[in-house]
């Protein structure tokens, strides 16, 4: 049997991950994937998880979290009129293949892996965020379908295999492109919960069967971190969602790098262990 204190000390993390996931989600539209994952996976290692299923178990669990906490953020910005649904219905199938190529992916590679893309990916754009200024533009629109499903596709497959609700990539892919930030922060929410519904089902189904899996898992999704993150970050997505009207851009733009930088470190140096 498991240490009580030590149960005790996990369920606290846990929650206090959810919570923090759901206010981030909000204020910056990333889905809280960007603190789950990291936070799972360093939990799933002092439990003792097989370490040939930490990553895809954190991404996995990450992506289900992520399903309720985007719903509660895309009501609150569909509140004030923010999403821009005419993009959405774009981008929708583009993003929906690309998760389900990079779930199938991510089933096919080892978590080492996993753990790399997730520590890369969120560096360069957490560089970006950094040391480029806003007012930097490739583009002064948006470019046309055909590149726009290509974006949708690469947003939404590396999203899946990062365990992340799509922010990351699709908040500077809009900015690029002379797109407002609020506007982009509330339409990633929404581009969120598109990713987190296939990409859960991609992972749940991926995970069938793999040894090394803790109890109470489904698939490389753990239940019991779902049930411990999930509602915590529901109460505080709408509270991020408010916050993101209120504060400026340009802090908006610095938290975000902020968080990148602390989690895709922490990521990348667990790999040199």
């Amino acid at each position: 049997m498991p240490d009580p204190l030590f149960v005790l000390a996990l369920a606290l993390a846990l929650l206090v991950a959810g919570l923090s996931a759901g206010l981030i989600a909000g204020l910056l539209g990333v889905g809280g994937g960007i603190v789950i994952v990291p936070v799972l996976y360093h939990l799933f290692t002092l439990m003792g998880i097989d370490p040939a299923v930490t990553m895809h178990l954190a991404v996995g669990t990450s992506l289900a979290s992520i399903v309720p906490t985007s719903i509660a953020a895309v009501r609150s910005h569909l509140r004030r009129d923010a999403v821009d649904l005419p993009l959405l219905r774009r981008w929708a199938p583009a993003v929906v293949v690309g998760v389900l190529c990079g779930a199938a992916a991510a089933g096919a590679v080892g978590g080492t892996v996993l753990t790399g893309i997730f520590g890369t990916v969120a560096l360069l754009v957490a560089l970006y965020m950094t040391f480029v200024s806003d007012r930097v533009r490739l583009r002064d629109t948006l470019p046309g379908p055909a590149v726009q499903a290509v974006i949708a596709a690469v947003i939404g497959a590396f999203s899946s295999m990062m365990g992340i609700g799509g922010g990351t990539l699709t908040v500077p892919s809009l900015v690029l492109c002379n797109y407002p930030i609020r506007r982009a922060v509330a339409t990633s929410s929404a581009v969120g919960m598109i990713i987190a519904v296939p990409g859960t089902l991609g992972f749940m189904v991926a995970g069938v069967g793999t040894p090394g899996l803790p109890p109470f898992s489904l698939g490389f999704v753990s239940l019991l971190g779902l049930v411990l993150t999930a509602p915590t970050a529901m109460i505080t997505a709408p509270i991020g969602a408010r916050l993101a009207h209120s504060l400026n851009p340009r802090l908006l733009r610095r938290a975000f790098a902020l968080f990148l930088v602390f989690t895709s470190g922490h990521m990348l140096y667990s790999l040199l262990g």
